[in-house]
C-alpha cells in the first residue's frame, strides 16, 4: 500500500466569516469584471494573500468565506442549486469528490493544467491539484518531558497509555485532515475500514479534544494543552516559525498519509467566467509561491514553483498509497461511522 515518490517527482509535486480580497491598487484592469467569491479552506493568511494577488494579477474582485473541507461541503449542500460561491481553493481533493459526488462541482479543464502531475489532478477534471501535505505528528517536547513520553514515531505510540488525555485531532465529519488521517488508517488496513474504525477507538482515551478545524491541535500542543496534535506538517511548521519553538515534528513509520490541496469550479457557479479565470491564475507559479509568504509551507504541485528548505522533502517520507477517488467515494459513509462509533463531531 506504499509508494516511494523520487527526489525529481516530489519536486514536482512540492507545491463564517466573509471578508474582501478586493485589493487597493490592481494591476490588471478591473473594467467590467464581476467579483469572484471562493470558498478558501488553508489558514487565514494563506487565504487573505491569495484574494489579494489573484485581484492584482487579474483585475477580479474578490472575497472569500474560510471554512474547513468538512464544512465546505456541508455548506454547499446547504445552498443547493443556488451557491454563493464560484471555485473552491484548497482543502484535500477527497472533499471536492464528495462535493462533485453530491452534484456541487463542475468539471473544469484549465489550460494549466497540464502543468500539474497526473498523479495530483482528476482524470475527469473535477479537481486540479495546487498543494501536497504530509500528515504529522505535532509534539510539545515540554510537555513529552512532564509525563514521560517521546515524540512518537507511530500510530501505534500514539495509543499507548502515556499519552492518555494528551493528544488532539480533528473531527473527520468537520475537517479534511482528520478525515485524511482515518482514510489514512483505512490504506494501511489494506481497505478494512472497520479496522481503522477500531484503531481510533483504541486511541479514543488519548484524545483530549476534537477540533473543528484541522490545524487546532497543533496550536493547542503549542500551547501545552495537549502533548501531540495530529496534523498536516506545514501547519506544525508554521507554529514553529510563529514563536512555538518547542513543538517537534514527526511522522508514523507505518506510513503517512498525505492530501493533494485541491481548486475545482462550483456547479451553477454565479461569475463562471471569473471562476475558472482563478483557477486558471491558482494552477501558475506565482500564486502557489504565495503560500510560502504567508507561513504556509505545504509542496506546490507546478514544478515550477519555488522549493524552500521549509517544505518537507516527500522524498523522505514513506507515503501511504492514497487512493483519491475511493477517499472521497467512502467520506459520507465512514465520517458517519465514525460520528456514531467513536466520537460525534464538536458543536458550535
Amino acid at each position: 500500500m506504499y509508494r516511494s515518490i523520487t527526489a525529481p517527482a516530489a519536486a514536482a509535486a512540492v507545491g463564517v466569516l466573509l471578508l474582501s480580497g478586493c485589493a487597493a491598487s490592481p494591476s490588471a484592469s478591473s473594467e467590467g469584471k464581476e467579483r469572484v467569491t471562493f470558498i478558501c479552506t488553508p489558514q487565514e493568511e494563506y487565504c487573505q494573500g491569495v484574494a489579494d494577488a489573484f485581484t492584482q494579477a487579474t483585475g477580479y474582485p474578490a472575497n472569500y468565506v474560510r471554512l474547513s473541507g468538512g464544512e465546505a461541503v456541508a455548506r454547499l449542500s446547504s445552498t443547493g442549486d443556488a451557491p454563493e460561491f464560484d471555485a473552491w481553493f484548497g482543502g484535500g481533493a477527497e472533499g471536492h469528490l464528495a462535493a462533485a459526488e453530491a452534484g456541487f462541482i463542475e468539471k473544469y479543464a484549465s489550460p494549466n493544467a497540464d502543468k500539474i502531475p497526473e498523479q495530483f489532478r482528476s482524470a475527469d477534471d473535477l479537481y486540479t491539484g495546487i498543494y501536497v501535505g504530509a500528515l504529522s505528528f505535532c509534539s510539545n517536547t515540554d510537555v513529552l518531558k512532564r509525563i514521560g513520553a517521546d515524540a512518537p514515531q507511530s500510530w501505534d505510540d500514539l495509543t499507548q497509555p502515556v499519552f492518555k488525555s494528551n493528544v488532539a485531532m480533528a473531527h473527520p465529519g468537520t475537517s479534511g485532515t482528520a478525515y485524511q488521517a482515518v482514510w489514512t488508517e483505512v490504506e494501511l488496513n489494506d481497505g478494512d475500514e472497520d479496522a481503522a474504525l477500531d484503531y481510533f477507538a483504541k486511541l479514543h482515551p488519548n484524545i483530549l479534544q476534537y477540533a473543528k478545524t484541522g490545524s487546532a491541535p497543533g496550536q493547542m500542543a503549542g500551547r501545552g494543552e495537549v502533548a501531540v496534535g495530529v496534523i498536516f506538517a506545514q501547519d506544525c511548521q508554521k507554529f514553529i516559525k510563529e514563536g512555538f519553538t518547542n513543538l517537534e515534528t514527526t511522522f508514523p513509520s507505518e506510513g503517512v498519509g498525505y492530501e493533494v490541496g485541491a481548486v475545482s469550479l462550483i456547479k451553477n457557479a454565479r461569475n463562471d467566467e471569473g471562476a475558472k479565470a482563478f483557477i486558471d491564475w491558482s494552477l501558475t507559479p506565482e500564486a502557489q509561491n504565495i503560500g510560502d509568504t504567508v507561513g504556509s509551507y505545504s509542496v506546490p504541485t507546478n514544478p515550477d514553483a519555488t522549493i524552500t528548505d521549509d517544505m518537507v522533502d516527500l522524498a523522505d517520507l514513506n507515503l501511504v498509497d492514497v487512493d483519491i477517488v475511493e477517499a472521497g467515494e467512502h467520506r459520507n459513509e465512514l465520517v458517519a461511522r465514525f460520528d456514531s462509533e467513536v466520537a460525534p463531531a464538536p458543536r458550535d
